[in-house]
């Protein structure tokens, strides 16, 4: 009970192909933060919180279940039983790392996509679907965590039964399902033969990190030691963000009018899906 080896650390691999970042069609001169500023904001505001949680002598290395959780990591406990603003957490958590390696890894996936993926869906877009599918995430990993371990509660009597989540990784894995989607569209001024192996690098991305994922995790189910990775926040960011860029068009080839509208139309259908989505959960813990 209490111990940070249950706390998910994600390793993830950034995209072989990521380096491209679509800046043809950008002009040179512009530097690059201001072409993707909701990137950077991202990535500044992770490490901000970050740098905030070791100046109050929180572990920059291997920080205990109890100090992430006063941090705002995600707890199905706290959500589903104290509920409230205890529902915080399922955005609080994607700001929240467990310690500097798992930042970093997580830093760098969100850069190397978030560069990618701002040409195409904009600033509004990329911190729509940071949000949105960090928070489809913990939402599905509460819902996991509440079925696998509140049974723990008749020992612990606490919310510490429940492992807490944290990290970005359910966003990253958000934004790399939107742009397998949006990597297809015709509309794109780009060569196809390098859409293709852009779109391509960034499925190699998201299956590998699942699968190794999921295989980390078996192993620590098994050897009953390890790293407890957050596969359901994976697979439900993941899967969010292929909802999130169905019925959108990429920003670069399209009318402003036509993109701005389907940029909308995206966000209010995951945010009704997210919101039936806990509504379902809160009745399944009931």
């Amino acid at each position: 009970m209490g111990s940070s080896s249950r706390v998910p650390d994600p390793e993830i691999l950034p995209p072989s192909g990521a380096e491209y970042n679509a800046p043809q069609v950008q002009a040179r001169r512009q530097p690059r933060w201001a072409s993707s500023p909701a990137t950077y904001f991202l990535v500044a505001v992770n490490c901000l919180v970050f740098l905030a949680m070791t100046m109050r002598h929180v572990s920059p290395i291997s920080p205990t279940t109890e100090q992430l959780y006063a941090w705002g990591a995600n707890n199905a406990g706290a959500v589903l039983i104290l509920g409230q603003w205890e529902w915080l957490r399922i955005v609080t958590a994607m700001f929240v790392h467990v310690g500097i390696l798992h930042l970093a890894t997580n830093m760098w996936c969100l850069w190397n996509l978030g560069l990618l993926a701002e040409p195409l869906m904009g600033s509004a877009g990329v911190l729509s679907v940071y949000l949105l599918t960090g928070a489809a995430g913990n939402l599905l990993s509460t819902l996991w965590n509440w079925w696998s371990f509140h049974k723990d509660l008749a020992v612990y009597h606490s919310v510490f039964a429940f492992p807490v989540g944290a990290g970005a990784s359910g966003a990253v894995f958000g934004i790399a399902g939107a742009l397998i989607v949006l990597l297809k569209s015709p509309r794109l001024p780009v060569p196809p033969l390098e859409l293709k192996k852009l779109r391509r690098s960034v499925i190699y991305f998201a299956a590998i990190n699942l699968v190794l994922g999921l295989s980390i995790s078996g192993g620590t189910h098994v050897f009953g030691a390890g790293i407890n990775i957050d596969n359901s926040a994976h697979l439900g960011g993941f899967t969010c963000g292929l909802l999130f860029a169905a019925p959108m068009v990429p920003r670069l080839g399209s009318p402003k009018p036509v993109f701005q509208a389907r940029l909308g139309a995206a966000v209010a259908l995951v945010v009704v899906a997210l919101v039936l989505f806990a509504f379902f959960i809160v009745r399944f813990a009931g």
